[in-house]
């Protein structure tokens, strides 16, 4: 017979037990948590409702299904295999494991559940991507009885994230507003990031404004101010940082990286170098993370040798420090230098993942380098990255940039795993390549395999159509995008049909499709516009557009450029000289050609008369010969002609 003494010993001892395994599996020692498990069975300790979810979490942290079964059978076993707080770890452990079937078969076994068994649920259906099924067993959830909480709120938000639906986001505001979660900050920071995300920094602003000044934190402010740097607005995200030092909040090393996410362009640079500073003070300089930012910032600013300061002064290197070193280099043409650096990488033993093939297969196809690309293309299959449909996409890009269309068709057929990016890049590179039968061939294959088109697919078409000259396409594929898939057309979709309304003539339906946008025209679509004037030789219409330009980009050449050959094409030379004498008066000046050649692997860049380059006297002195030797050949070839028409 137990005794009293002995059940308070036996409590006593798995309470210890118990807390140990909570210890471990905090610390992130989920290995070590398990063993413990096995070691307290085998001490002849029964584990109880406290106990299996610890077990579960290590199981989760591991995401080892083999071990997951094993806890689960013991749960199967003991006294405990109904019990809510049981059945709920079971469920949290499979969703973490990725096995999410095995979730589910818990879960609907369940013959009680809580709001937590069904939030367990709900995130392990967002974590897959299965919108529908989330949107199913929320109405289930509703139709239990059961109320929602913030939690669910906030894996409703995670789930339109996906897909980055605004007028969701916007009924899920009004959702959580109706269930009373909404003075929760923890969804209030949530929402300013999402509606950041989603493209409406104003709705941002109104629900950064309307939380309370009591439950105001520093993660409501790195909120608002990481929704400004998704818009790449510096002074406003500064401004922001000042207001929340005036309200006595201390910036944490999210602050930090926050801002210099703000300030990745050249515009910005100033600004990167303040909040530099300001890291330094705090002390946030010696964070890798800070550090891999800084680096990244001062690359897209231009200020290439400062990143090289910062990655050459680091002591615990990633690989993200030597992807975004990488980056900066290819960004910027650098090609010689990236792969330097990318050998170099390789040599010391850190390998590159798949952002760094990327970043150098980008800086390829902006600077032509076929040669490059191919060896890149090799070494992807080598290591295994042409598995990724990622890899496969960029690299057909990059063929169709640098002219080997041939090599992106070769590429796009042997994919087996074509995701709708990959019909994107290879409709856009038919465009690109002139092919425009066969960019809209594989456009409605694409429809007929059920692949549904984003707005980047349509782009791509309406390109096409514009290169081709297909007006009646082009208007139906409009018109499929917006009535058919519910689109809402960009200034690059309108820039595109004015193109081909301008192409074909029809200048008067392109400046209606312009004056009626629903948001401000850029100086792209008036762009579009002006070229199809000049071809056309519409001298009114000309100088209205090229006033509009004028007014937009008052420095830039273009426009100018465009209006003066407009203006001589109709033989109106004061029309001519009146353009010449505003540019000479705004100081507009027309930037001039340049050429890129490769030379042993290495990018040369070069402009008219230029004498830049450091081999400037050995071009000049082979150009000389070129031109006399040509010049040589010339008379010989002419009296060659002289004699046989004397004969």
């Amino acid at each position: 017979m137990v005794t009293h003494s002995q059940c308070i010993n036996t409590f006593s001892t798995l309470l210890t037990w118990n807390s140990n395994l909570r210890q471990l599996v905090n610390q992130g020692n989920a290995r070590n948590a398990l063993l413990l498990f096995r070691h307290m069975k085998r001490s002849g300790v029964s584990p109880n409702n406290s106990t299996f979810p610890f077990v579960a979490k290590a199981c989760a942290k591991l995401s080892h299904l083999r071990n997951s079964q094993i806890i689960h059978a013991h749960v199967a076993k003991s006294c405990f295999q109904s019990n809510l707080f049981v059945q709920t770890a079971m469920v949290d452990m499979y969703v973490k494991c990725g096995h999410l079937q095995d979730a589910y078969n818990v879960f609907v076994e369940m013959p009680k559940r809580d709001i937590a068994s069904w939030n367990a649920m709900l995130l392990g259906f967002v974590q897959c991507g299965f919108t529908d099924r989330f949107s199913c067993l929320l109405r289930h959830m509703r139709l239990s009885g059961t109320r929602p909480d913030s939690v669910t709120v906030l894996l409703l938000i995670d789930a339109i994230l996906r897909e980055k639906n605004l007028t969701f986001l916007c009924a899920v505001h009004s959702f959580g507003i109706r269930i009373g979660v909404y003075i929760d900050v923890s969804v209030a920071n949530t929402l300013v990031s999402a509606y950041a995300k989603c493209g409406d920094l104003f709705s941002a602003g109104t629900v950064f404004d309307e939380i309370d000044s009591g439950l105001m934190s520093v993660v409501s402010w790195n909120s608002m101010i990481a929704a400004h740097a998704n818009f790449e607005k510096h002074d406003e995200a500064v401004s922001c940082y000042k207001g929340m030092l005036d309200g006595g909040f201390s910036p944490d090393i999210s602050t930090i990286l926050n801002l210099l996410s703000s300030c990745m362009q050249p515009k910005a640079q100033l600004h990167g170098l303040l909040i530099h500073s300001h890291g330094i003070r705090l002390g946030c300089d010696a964070d890798v993370r800070v550090v891999n930012t800084l680096i990244c910032m001062y690359s897209k600013c231009g200020d290439v040798h400062s990143a090289r300061f910062l990655f050459d002064v680091m002591s615990d290197r990633t690989c993200v420090s030597w992807t975004v070193m990488i980056s900066g280099y290819a960004e910027k043409g650098h090609m010689s230098e990236a792969l330097t650096l990318f050998n170099a990488m390789e040599a010391i033993g850190e390998k590159p993942d798949l952002v760094t093939v990327l970043a150098l297969i980008s800086g390829c196809g902006q600077t032509g380098d076929l040669e490059l690309g191919k060896w890149i293309d090799n070494y992807s299959t080598n290591k295994g990255l042409k598995d990724s449909a990622v890899v496969c996409n960029a690299l057909m890009d990059l063929y169709a940039k640098c002219g080997s269309f041939d090599d992106a068709k070769e590429l796009f057929y042997t994919m087996t795993n074509r995701t709708i990016v990959s019909w994107t890049t290879m409709i856009t590179a038919c465009a690109l390549n002139g092919d425009v039968k066969d960019a809209l061939n594989l456009f409605f294959v694409m429809l007929d395999m059920g692949m549904k088109p984003n707005h980047v697919t349509f782009l791509a078409v309406l390109q096409a159509c514009a290169h081709g000259g297909l007006l009646e396409r082009g208007l139906e594929c409009f018109n499929m995008m917006t009535q058919k898939y519910g689109i809402n057309p960009g200034i690059d979709h309108f820039s595109c049909m004015v193109d081909l309304l301008g192409r074909r003539g029809h200048l008067r339906e392109a400046l209606e499709i312009i004056e009626s946008l629903p948001f401000e025209p850029d100086a792209g679509i008036w762009s579009a516009l002006l070229s199809a004037c000049k071809v056309h030789g519409k001298m009114e219409m000309g100088r209205y557009v090229s006033e509009r330009l004028f007014e937009l980009e008052p420095h830039v050449a273009v426009p100018y450029v465009e209006m003066a050959n407009i203006y001589a094409s109709a033989e109106m030379w004061d029309g001519v000289a009146a353009i010449r004498r505003k540019m000479k008066h705004l100081q507009v000046r027309k930037s001039p050609g340049q050429s890129i050649i490769q030379v042993n692997g290495k990018s040369s860049m070069f402009t008219v008369e230029d004498r830049d380059h450091p081999e400037t006297l050995y071009i000049y002195d082979m150009l000389d010969g070129l031109i006399s030797h040509s010049r040589k050949g010339l008379l010989a070839y002419s009296k060659e002609i002289v004699e046989r028409e004397w004969q």
